[in-house]
């Protein structure tokens, strides 16, 4: 079976997670520092907050604003769950906006439309390892005094005119989990060119203690409302040893990228992915488009049910697939909470729907690129 994804682990990554095991001290210390300090270094933005995930990187960094009920908040419909839910948990209201089919990401020129009184800030989705258009993005959020929380956690390794993601926004949002282009197992990081936003973020992660004690033996103060956001030093000591290792587990992807470009080019039923000039996709995730006839409201179901039953052909002859992710705003309980119709972010919907993700890992190899494309040439939709 060739997997949807697979970590990659050697020896000096076995030898990193030890060394806190031995040393006795496993939670957040200096291996998680020196995680933090190797990540801003590569994405070249001036400071790192290590935490417990992507999904606690976003609530948290959220939480800073001081958002309540009434508030809304504007993000793509087609994107990981956990971009909504942190919106949710501040009592704020997501506000979904449609894609563009060609991206995958928020389609810009439908953000301002979604914009009232009560908008009070943008998280740009950099799905699957392409950016968002983040200057379009900036210049309305400038526009209407608006922050902008950038969604990474696909997208390290990802370039946008020549700067890493994560630098565009107030904040950016990083995951470590097992699929994405380093891991800790469960991890995540934020990013922000602000001193006092990284300060801020340092005490709420860690309950909202402050940094300032009067004596070693004392306890700290607590200023702020946080949470237990910490990573431990065992992930943190993982997560350095990974970066040491970045170039090549990012080449690795590009590879298989364009090998799959390559192999199925010749499939006309699939839209491959693509990245315009000024971005570097870091395929994260290698997502195609399942499209036998242009996708309308009348016969995405149908092209729906083609697309699963290619992809149950796949698993059959041993490639495993997915979908590229799910449409929010028609998950259930979004759906029944604001009241959205099936024709609402329509394009998301058919994202949903008719999307297929390939394997895409480090250490894939040619012959099996090859074996999927040719099993996928046999099939006639």
């Amino acid at each position: 079976m060739i997997p949807i994804g697979k970590t990659y682990f050697d020896e000096d990554d076995f030898k990193a997670v030890v060394e806190p095991l031995k040393s006795g001290w496993v939670l957040q210390g200096k291996y998680v520092k020196e995680f933090e300090d190797v990540f801003s270094s590569f994405t070249d933005v001036k400071n790192s907050v290590a935490v417990s995930s992507g999904s606690t990187a976003l609530q948290l960094v959220l939480s800073t604003y001081g958002l309540k009920e009434g508030d809304e908040v504007i993000l793509p419909s087609f994107t990981w769950i956990a971009t909504a839910n942190a919106i949710e948990y501040t009592g704020a209201k997501p506000v979904f906006v449609d894609i563009d089919l060609s991206t995958y990401n928020i389609d810009v020129n439908k953000i301002e439309n979604a914009i009232t009184e009560r908008t009070k800030g943008i998280i740009p989705v950099h799905l699957f390892g392409l950016c968002a258009d983040m200057d379009a993005i900036n210049s309305i959020a400038k526009k209407h005094n608006l922050f902008v929380v950038e969604d990474a956690a696909c997208a390290l390794g990802s370039y946008y005119k020549g700067r890493h993601c994560g630098s565009f926004g107030d904040y950016g949002c990083f995951s470590f989990h097992p699929r994405k282009s380093i891991t800790t197992g469960e991890g995540g990081m934020i990013t922000t060119n602000d001193a006092a936003k990284s300060d801020l973020c340092r005490s709420l992660r860690n309950h909202g203690a402050s940094d300032k004690k009067a004596l070693p033996f004392l306890l700290s103060d607590y200023d702020n409302l946080g949470y237990n956001f910490r990573m431990t030093d065992i992930q943190g000591a993982l997560g350095v040893s990974q970066m040491k290792k970045i170039n090549f587990l990012l080449d690795e992807r590009k590879k298989a990228a364009a090998l799959y470009d390559k192999h199925l080019s010749k499939i006309e039923w699939l839209n491959l992915p693509a990245a315009g000039k000024d971005y570097t996709h870091s395929y994260q995730s290698y997502v195609c488009m399942f499209m036998p006839e242009e996708i309308n409201e009348k016969n995405v179901e149908k092209i729906s049910s083609k697309r699963n039953e290619f992809m149950m052909m796949l698993e059959r002859e041993g490639a495993a697939t997915r979908q590229g992710t799910h449409s929010v705003a028609h998950q259930q309980y979004y759906k029944k909470k604001y009241c959205l119709e099936n024709s609402d972010c329509f394009n998301s919907k058919a994202a949903e729907m008719c999307t297929i993700a390939f394997p895409v890992y480090p250490g894939i190899s040619e012959n099996e690129i090859i074996s999927v494309a040719t099993i996928a040439e046999k099939y006639k939709p």
